[in-house]
């Protein structure tokens, strides 16, 4: 196995990124202490900006799983360590891209940017597939 720091990197990258969103969504929508006892409910009635950051923190986390084992399995299955770095990089490259026009509220380039952020982990996983 070839060495796995920067497939370490990728992930914590892509694994804070939510937080990111979160932050942005709690300091849009004015977040205070007294919030922290719901956050969740204080997060679901914001609106403009402070949601649209939520909205991105969310699909972040959902988009996590699949890169994760997309990155993973590529290392597992020995996949070269160039192609998955560019296939990660493009990925979170994207995904602050995607967050950006969530927060812009820009609807069509953000899908664009999220289907193109999508091709990048399943491409890797299609490579899995070959090389098995």
């Amino acid at each position: 196995m070839q060495s796995i720091s920067g497939i370490v990197y990728l992930i914590l990258i892509a694994c804070l990124l939510p937080y990111v969103f979160s932050f942005i969504s709690r300091l849009a929508g004015g977040f205070q202490v007294k919030d922290n006892q719901h956050p969740r409910d204080f997060l679901a009635q914001t609106t403009g900006l402070a949601a649209r950051a939520n909205a991105a923190q969310q699909n972040s986390f959902e988009g996590l799983p699949l890169f994760i084992a997309a990155i993973l399995m590529a290392e597992y299955m020995v996949v070269s360590q160039s192609i998955i770095m560019t296939f990660g990089i493009a990925y979170l490259v994207l995904r602050v891209i995607y967050g950006m026009c969530y927060l812009a509220n820009w609807a069509t380039l953000r899908s664009i940017v999220w289907c193109l952020s999508l091709l990048c982990p399943i491409s890797l996983l299609i490579l899995v597939i070959k090389l098995s």
